[in-house]
């Protein structure tokens, strides 16, 4: 059980596959006013395990909504519920953090639903990526006037659609593969970049992805973003460790300590890099949360390497972040 504190984008909050086996509470009171649409999703289905809000909406009125929140979750199969002091429900989980959580319509004994929340599995340990990530490798092409897009292998851990696309404006030709490939296959795409994606659950139990960006570190740029950013802070040779109770919604501000500006941010993540990678003179924290002082990106001082843990592509700012596509083209772009 985890809450969002976004006011608003409810439909990528509930498609975003890093949300994969959790039960998400909204702390802002009214959700669904706007309604549906396919244009709206991070990927092909709700990838919550539930959602739990204080007002569903009844009525949707948006030029864009294709139909209702509760109609189109009870669609999905997703169990959602409504009505309860979700206020109340995040200082409990900012209190005594993450917690594991049951909903049912039909198990309704309280002490029964305690053992079936106690038997979920915990997120420590838990490799989700295998559970969402793409069967088959697919393409996502350049849709920018580049003459010779940048050649870029995207792993998907739970890869968002946003990125793709974030990465085509960029001028990147974007092969997405599944979170297993190896490294050799991957370099016999022949990219000129490796792009780490977004993705649910523990790092540290993705040895195969950890181990396929340790043979990528001096051969190409290298991006990374959330469990990306994670896994290639361990291939660095860092460590992660199990936040309280996460950072999650859009409003987030994080410092760019390298000009001292300010983004608004939209982040999922239960797990942070350990900050005493940055002890390593190699490595450089570029960014940091305001709220907590955690690790929020990374650059390597001669490798072209560079992280953050927050998502650029989701646009709450709207445009604060947007310049870390360029950023990662340009590492590119000076190899050529």
């Amino acid at each position: 059980m985890v809450f969002n504190t976004a006011l608003a984008g409810y439909q990528e909050v509930l498609t975003d596959p890093s949300y994969a086996g959790q039960i998400v509470t909204m702390t802002y009171p009214h959700i669904g006013n706007y309604g549906v649409n396919a244009e709206d999703l991070e990927s092909a289905k709700p990838q919550v395990a539930g959602y739990v809000v204080r007002e569903a909406s009844k009525v949707h009125s948006s030029w864009r909504s294709k139909g209702g929140l509760p109609e189109w979750l009870d669609e999905q199969g997703i169990v959602g519920i409504s009505g309860l002091d979700t206020r109340a429900l995040t200082r409990h989980l900012r209190t005594h953090g993450a917690k594991r959580g049951a909903i049912s319509t039909r198990l309704l004994e309280p002490d029964a639903l305690v053992a079936v929340a106690r038997g979920s599995r915990s997120m420590i340990g838990a490799d989700l990526a295998r559970e969402v990530t793409c069967a088959e490798p697919y393409r996502v092409l350049g849709s920018s006037d580049a003459l010779r897009p940048f050649r870029v292998v995207a792993y998907d851990f739970g890869m968002k659609r946003n990125i793709g696309k974030m990465l085509a404006e960029a001028g990147c030709e974007v092969t997405v593969v599944p979170a297993t490939t190896s490294a050799a296959d991957a370099l016999a795409l022949k990219p000129e970049g490796i792009f780490l994606s977004n993705g649910p659950g523990d790092p540290e139990p993705c040895r195969y992805a950890i181990e396929a960006t340790k043979a990528f570190l001096e051969k190409l740029p290298v991006f990374g973003i959330c469990l990306g950013h994670q896994i290639l802070g361990l291939a660095c040779g860092g460590k992660t460790y199990k936040l309280k109770f996460g950072h999650r919604g859009a409003n987030h501000p994080v410092k760019q300590l390298g000009t001292d500006t300010i983004e608004i941010t939209s982040q999922n993540h239960g797990f942070s890099v350990d900050p005493k990678l940055f002890e390593k003179p190699e490595f450089i924290q570029t960014h940091v949360n305001l709220n907590d002082g955690t690790n929020e990106g990374f650059r390597h001082r001669e490798l072209p390497i560079m992280s953050v843990q927050y998502h650029p592509e989701a646009s709450p700012g709207p445009h604060d972040s947007h310049y870390l596509f360029k950023d990662f083209v340009a590492l590119m772009a000076a190899r050529r």
